[in-house]
């Protein structure tokens, strides 16, 4: 029976420890990152294929969920740059409609993630992997800001790879010199923002800079006002998407790649936060939030939400200490909308551009390519099929196939380290009495490796007993157990003994609740390599 986790948020845990100077930082802190969370959810709005206001609404709310109710101290949730490549395409194909559907069912196969206790499991996903369609997901969004931040002149971009490149090559007459020198400008602004003056971060500053310059020189750029309307100055509004279950059947591919990327953006974003404030965060309740937050946000307008490494780092530097940090930032990203909504429709989409390139950037660490001659062929070969599985198809199929590669390379890794070596002749009493020694793991993977043993069973082999010494075998699988029955159930018809010696405590027990051991007989299932042998002797000595 599976046992539910407790539904125990850090909020509850952290509430009673706070004092005045902590809720101070905390609020500063949350203040901080809201103000740095806006031109980011507006940006990865716009380049996800929604409105901006659906990036607001989306840190508003998932962030606040993810705070209140996360297993995180300092987690900061909402919109990231490695939904828009997946979002995108969901728009694309299916409809801004549909894209809510969708985060709506991811919300609620995260919430399964977190109370079936499968936090731990995304572990067991290889930082190969893991790397690889990060940097895919990275050029992929590099390529998509390059129609505004060089001003082109495209109808809707196609999510395919290959036919971005070829609209946006046959748009490159259109270039509009103004956007790309304001794109470069707030690009170079961003990188050489001096480090002492960071407590106002460089993309705030890019974004009224940038509405300053083309306001005051009425530059001819494409704005969000020019290319949406602006933002609503107003609260969300409630619509509950119209679910239809033959439509639902289409979408269960990108919901489960909206899952498995918000389940390992936000527990990595969580053990960096971690390893930022030496603490722990408990990864199940961190997923039953981050569902919660991807069921109620396409409620009220908006979209998949996860924990947002930069923005958690940047509130764990600013001084935060719990949860009510990050509920601050969302209020201060709500406060923002319903005052300053109206300024936002002369923000420039080059600048927001400007600001999507940085992150791409940052988020592909690049430097990993150079040190890759450091690793395995395994590992480089992994990771590159990932990268370009990512770019080419998408997200699921390089996810899936990285993970089968990853498996099979295992696998073969695990076979080679599994042997069987025959005990050398000073150590055989008779040569009717065989011993070997097996070490490893003994899975579907080496289980041929027990085959050699199948040869002395035939009748016309000398040996009446063979002892197996299984001290060094680290662990059994069923497949392992069905050849050591063959290996037995031979033996035993040409009136010949299998023991098997000093088997740890995962082999004994799936020798007991199989009933090998009861075919096998428990005195033929023995403590050591000497006792076994003493076995096979006693059985040899008179034929």
């Amino acid at each position: 029976m599976i046992q539910l986790p407790r539904f125990r948020p850090r909020l509850f845990e952290v509430l009673g420890q706070y004092n005045a100077a902590r809720l101070r930082n905390d609020v500063l802190a949350g203040m901080t990152v809201g103000v740095l969370a806006l031109p980011l959810a507006i940006a990865f709005a716009i380049a996800s294929g929604m409105p901006p206001e659906s990036g607001i609404f989306t840190a508003v709310i998932a962030g606040f969920i993810i705070s209140t109710l996360g297993g995180s101290r300092v987690q900061i949730g909402g919109p990231t740059g490695a939904f828009i490549v997946i979002v995108y395409g969901i728009v694309v194909q299916y409809g801004i409609a549909n894209l809510l559907i969708c985060t709506l069912m991811a919300g609620v196969m995260l919430l399964a993630m977190g109370l079936l206790r499968m936090g731990s499991w995304i572990r067991f996903i290889p930082v190969s992997v893991i790397s690889g369609f990060t940097k895919g997901i990275a050029v992929l969004i590099l390529l998509s800001q390059i129609k505004d931040f060089l001003g082109l002149t495209t109808g809707e971009l196609p999510a395919d790879f290959f036919a971005q490149i070829v609209v946006l090559w046959n748009a490159l007459h259109t270039l509009n010199w103004r956007a790309v020198a304001l794109g470069v400008g707030c690009l170079l602004l961003i990188i050489l923002w001096p480090a002492k003056w960071r407590t106002v971060p460089a993309p705030v500053v890019v974004l009224v800079l940038g509405t300053v310059v083309v306001a005051l020189f009425d530059l001819q750029v494409e704005t969000i006002g020019s290319r949406f309307g602006g933002i609503p100055q107003a609260l969300p509004a409630f619509a509950l998407p119209e679910l239809n279950i033959e439509t639902m059947r289409h979408l269960v591919s990108p919901a489960i790649a909206i899952a498995l990327l918000g389940a390992i953006e936000s527990l990595l974003s969580a053990t960096v936060a971690d390893n930022m404030i030496d603490d722990r965060h408990n990864p199940n309740q961190e997923l039953m939030a981050q569902g919660l937050a991807n069921i109620v946000a396409p409620l009220f307008g908006g979209f998949c939400a996860t924990g947002a490494i930069a923005r958690t780092s940047t509130n764990v530097r600013m001084g935060a200490y719990g949860p009510v940090s990050g509920i601050v930032h969302a209020l201060t990203l709500l406060v923002i909308v319903l005052v300053a909504a109206p300024l936002a429709r002369h923000i420039p989409l080059a600048a927001l551009s400007a600001i999507l390139v940085v992150v791409a950037w940052n988020m592909g660490e690049w430097n990993h390519f150079r040190e890759m001659r450091r690793y395995t062929m395994n590992y480089r070969a992994i990771l590159l099929a990932t990268f370009v599985l990512t770019v080419v198809f998408d997200l699921t199929v390089a996810v899936e196939v990285g993970m089968v590669m990853a498996a099979l390379f295992f696998i073969t890794r695990i076979s080679s380290l599994t042997g069987l070596v025959a005990v050398g002749p000073d150590h055989v009493a008779s040569d009717k009495v065989r011993i070997y020694e097996m070490f490893g793991s003994l899975f579907f993977g080496s289980a041929n490796k027990v085959e050699p043993l199948l040869a002395r069973a035939e009748p016309t082999d000398p040996t009446r007993a063979i002892v197996l010494d299984m001290q060094k075998t680290i662990n059994v699988d069923t497949t392992g157990l069905d050849i050591l029955e063959a290996l037995r159930r031979k033996m035993a018809k040409n009136g010949k003994t299998l023991i098997i010696a000093g088997a740890g405590a995962q082999p004994l027990s799936l020798f007991q609740r199989s009933g090998f051991s009861a075919r096998l007989g428990d005195e033929n299932l023995l403590p050591n390599q000497a006792t076994g042998v003493a076995r096979a002797m006693h059985l040899t000595e008179n034929t």
